[in-house]
């Protein structure tokens, strides 16, 4: 089966994410028209030659597909919403990809509202953090038509790795599958900051308490890999702030009430993420709660520079 690729990709909302997946679309040939609350933040994308539009409307209606990355469900409601609006721009026919960390309401609202439109919409959250966005390297999991999907792979291909572009399942499973692989990375940092403060405060060096985990069953990515941030640099992700770490946090919590199913644990880290946000501020980095246990007993947790 073949497809027209898309050339004119709109997108909205120019973040710490938007900002990368945009100029690697850019790179990739596609002609963009953007939009964002700060127009300064499209600076360099017009200066390559990206169009600035300005509203959501004329971000669709100028389009042949719309992508949206935004912070909050509501962010993405109020970008679909009245004659500004995305979808008072977008053509009959036409396609909407949220890509945003979000929960399926919103679409599922869109496309009861607006069946009789024909409207294309996937749901294509990411993972990868803000350095997976620059330079190319995302995982999308995408919720929808699978037809849809290879219609846009070229599309996603520019801006995630293609391997890891996966269809997961019908509209919506794209925003369930993101939001339970940051409930399962945000529970890994809690149980990661809590096993090496007590290893440490037990008299056991940080790096061999480290070396004994990736030894063992316990190991994971967060151990070897992710840690590392922090670990090596004192670096505890900025790019993305905890006052979002905690927003998705809730959208995951109100996903298992709303499928019935208890989320005991992930409560209680969602609890410890607002603790540290409380306590370090909403633009504190996603990381930031290894930090309330560094502060408790009094060690930062850094491994030791061997030097020539």
């Amino acid at each position: 089966m073949s497809f027209e690729i898309p050339q004119r990709v709109g997108f909205i909302g120019l973040g710490n994410m938007g900002s990368g997946m945009t100029r690697n679309l850019q790179r990739a040939g596609f002609a963009l028209i953007v939009n964002d609350i700060r127009r300064e933040s499209a600076a360099e994308l017009i200066a390559g030659g990206a169009e600035w539009a300005e509203t959501p409307a004329e971000v669709a209606a100028q389009s042949d597909v719309v992508i949206t990355m935004l912070p909050t469900p509501r962010h993405v409601e109020t970008v679909l919403s009245g004659p500004t609006g995305l979808l008072a721009g977008i053509a009959d026919g036409g396609t909407w990809v949220d890509m945003s960390t979000s929960v399926p309401d919103v679409a599922n609202r869109v496309r009861a509202e607006n069946a009789a439109r024909g409207l294309h919409i996937l749901d294509a959250p990411v993972s990868g953090m803000s350095v997976g966005a620059s330079n190319g390297m995302l995982q999308i999991f995408v919720g929808g038509d699978a037809a849809d999907l290879e219609r846009l792979r070229p599309i996603f291909e520019a801006m995630g790795d293609p391997e890891k572009i996966l269809h997961v399942g019908a509209a919506g499973t794209g925003y369930a599958v993101k939001l339970m692989i940051n409930q399962l990375w945000f529970s890994h940092l809690v149980a990661t900051a809590e096993v090496l403060s007590i290893g440490v405060k037990a008299g056991v060096d940080l790096g061999v308490l480290r070396n004994s985990l990736i030894a063992s069953p316990a190991n994971s990515n967060f151990v070897q890999n992710d840690i590392l941030s922090i670990l090596d640099n004192g670096d505890y992700d900025e790019g993305f702030a905890i006052a979002l770490a905690c927003k998705d946090l809730g959208l995951s919590i109100d996903l298992a009430r709303s499928v019935g199913v208890p989320a005991e644990l992930s409560s209680l880290v969602e609890q410890i993420y607002r603790r540290a946000r409380a306590q370090y501020g909403d633009r504190a980095g996603e990381m930031t709660p290894v930090k309330l246990y560094e502060d408790l007993i009094g060690v930062e947790l850094r491994l030791e520079t061997v030097t020539a």
